[in-house]
This record gives C-alpha cells, structure tokens and sequence, in this order.
C-alpha cells in the first residue's frame, strides 16, 4: 500500500516564528486516522524564523531527530550538550528518562528542517544527544543510513528504536531503491523535486506512508532529495 499526503492537506500552524506542517497528529492538530505511522509517531517540517526558535521544554521516552534542509539549528540541553547543526546534516535526541532542550535558529536567515519523533523500544535510560555531517554528496544515487536502532558498524547515529533513519539524493531520471519488510511501516517526503514511489507520483513535501511492499522504488522526475524512516 502506498498512500500520499498531500502537503496542503497536511496540519498547519503558523505562529508567526515559526511555520510548522503536521504529518501526524501534533499540539493543536489531531486527526485520529494519522497519530502515526508504526512506530514513527512525529514528521513536523517546520520553518524557523532568522533569531527565533523553541525555548526549554521537556521531553521523556522519544528518539527525535532533526534532518536540517536549510539553515541551522543549535541545540542546548540540561545534561550540557550543545552543538550546531547544519544544512544537510542531523542530530538525535535520545530524551530517555527526561530532558529539557532548547533549540534556537541563530542563523540570519530562516532554517528549514524535518523534526521525526520516532518511539523507542523501551521506557527510560540516560538520555543522549549527538549530531554528524552528512554530506549531500555522499548519498548521491544510493541510501545513506542517518541513525539506526543498529548501526552495524556504519556511521549511523545510534537510536533507541527500531527503526532506521536514511536519506537519498537522486538526478533527474534516476532510481534508488530500498529492499523493504512488507510486515513494517516506511513513510518518505521528498523535500525537494518530484518524485514516483512504485510508479506512484508524489510533490516535494508531500507525505509517502508505505506498507506491505517488499521493494521500493523511488524515480525522481526532477532533480530530488529523499528522507525515509523505516520502523516497526
């Protein structure tokens, strides 16, 4: 099954700061056929304003992580973590048994981000936080691995959930293609270029919920960048 959400029909709330659409349920927006897809609980793509951003507040028992498009954002936190995340690249956020964080758009222009909230696979735990570089380069053509429940290895940032994080970059005219469980939940958004999913077609920005396939086969009509969360 492959069903796409448009972007206009997607949660909106526009708090002047901040532009945020909704995948899924979130703060003032509820719709009881999207509180998630399997594990993945959270796909906000939210615009920040130059000198703007979340004050502290508190999270507990989720693995967030945060695929910057444009801009940057720079974290804080409660256990003395903070860093800056750029264009391109990720931070995770393992909130465990309680944190509070901040994240601020520092930059003079406006940030463009995807925050995924992902549920872990057990209660508790010291939280964490990290971020990597991920050049735009390095995945051109072919899946690269983000974060992961298991890293195997790789240069993955870890997360509590099983699930993987993975990003793509395609030319025009070109394929990637991802051996998929057709017992799990993968949700892609193209957040640049069109796209076609198993020869269905999708908008930049648009929401992709996967199941029951055991390929998948993204095309990029234009030239496109792709983000997928594969998950129990």
């Amino acid at each position: 099954m492959i069903d796409i959400r448009p972007f206009d029909g997607l949660g909106h709330a526009d708090h002047g700061w901040l532009d945020a659409r909704h995948h899924f349920s979130f703060a003032s927006y509820h719709d009881p056929a999207r509180m998630g897809w399997g594990a993945i609980r959270v796909w906000n793509d939210d615009t920040i304003a130059a000198r703007k951003g979340f004050d502290p507040h508190p999270h507990k028992d989720m693995e967030i992580i945060t695929f910057v498009r444009t801009g940057a954002i720079t974290h804080r936190d409660s256990f003395g973590n903070q860093g800056r995340t750029g264009a391109g690249d990720v931070q995770v956020m393992s909130a465990g048994n309680g944190v509070v964080h901040a994240e601020y758009n520092l930059e003079d222009e406006a940030t463009t981000l995807f925050q995924i909230w992902v549920i872990p696979d057990g209660r508790g735990g010291q939280p964490h936080w990290g971020q990597r570089e991920f050049p735009r380069g390095e995945r051109s053509g072919k899946w690269v691995i983000l974060a992961s429940g298991d890293p195997e290895g790789d240069d993955a940032l870890p997360i509590r959930a099983n699930a993987r994080v993975m990003a793509a970059t395609l030319p025009a005219g070109s394929t990637v293609t991802y051996e998929a469980d057709p017992s799990r939940h993968q949700y892609l958004v193209a957040p640049v270029g069109q796209v076609k999913v198993n020869g269905v077609t999708a908008q930049p920005r648009d929401g992709i919920a996967v199941t029951g396939e055991i390929k998948i086969v993204v095309e990029a009509v234009d030239d496109a960048e792709i983000v997928m969360v594969d998950a129990r």
